[in-house]
């Protein structure tokens, strides 16, 4: 899983969504908003189809889903879930890319919340590094623990909503992007002359499920190949440091 960069949307697509979201709340008041037609008609619309470029954009070249960061993301998802929510159905910082995955079979219309805040994170406002561990023995992501042994609400939701556990091609995808990276990792600590410029471009493209950010700024800053870069290479590991700041 990765942080994702939200852009803008064009003026007239933001107007567009207004005039959507005031129509089904209108829908709603009078006890006539049908939510799963509204959202079907809408999606077939030209400024849908830019919503969710957009949203692909966002994703990066690959256009993996948000959440998981190994799937393809098909889908608008709505992190608050429309079905629940359906104030938030055309409001743009509410939608996501995920996959089928992700979206359907996994999280469906959960939703925990903890005083009225989402307990599930967000990668367009939450850095999930800060919230989640990886093991590159397993390719499972799960709950960071903190010094004391305890876990964030947000950690654990987010490990149990999507079960990355127990889904077999997203840890194998995670176990294939670790061995790319410290395949490229290896490489830098052999060669005295290494170039960090291209040393990172290397690692962005070994990197398909957003790892970087657990080796250069979560837990895997403490754990093998990375500390084997900090001692041998100390001045291209703050060169990485600082290109992953916010990975």
């Amino acid at each position: 899983m990765r942080r994702v960069e939200r852009l803008d949307i064009p003026a007239a697509v933001v107007r567009y969504l207004d005039r959507r979201q005031l129509r089904a709340d209108t829908e709603r008041a009078a006890g006539t908003l049908d939510i799963e037609k509204t959202w079907k008609n809408a999606r077939q619309t030209q400024k849908l189809g830019l919503v969710k470029q957009q949203l692909q954009q966002m994703a990066g070249g690959r256009q993996r889903c948000m959440y998981c960061s190994d799937s393809a993301g098909t889908d608008i998802e709505h992190f608050w879930p429309k079905s629940v929510y359906p104030e938030r159905m055309f409001r743009w910082p509410n939608m996501l890319l995920c996959c089928t995955g992700c979206g359907r079979d996994c999280k469906g219309s959960q939703f925990p919340l903890v005083n009225g805040q989402p307990a599930l994170l967000n990668p367009t406002v939450d850095d999930p590094w800060e919230f989640l561990d990886f093991s590159p023995a397993t390719g499972i992501l799960f709950a960071r623990m903190a010094p004391d042994g305890s876990t964030t609400m947000m950690g654990t939701e987010t490990e149990r909503v999507f079960q990355f556990a127990k889904r077999d091609a997203v840890t194998l995808g995670y176990q294939r992007s670790f061995r790319r990276i410290r395949k490229v990792i290896a490489t830098a600590v052999d060669d005295p002359a290494i170039d960090p410029a291209v040393f990172i471009s290397d690692l962005r493209d070994a990197d398909e499920h957003g790892i970087l950010g657990w080796c250069f700024r979560g837990a895997g800053i403490n754990e093998p190949p990375m500390t084997t870069l900090r001692q041998a290479r100390p001045a291209v590991w703050a060169a990485c440091v600082t290109a992953f700041k916010n990975y």
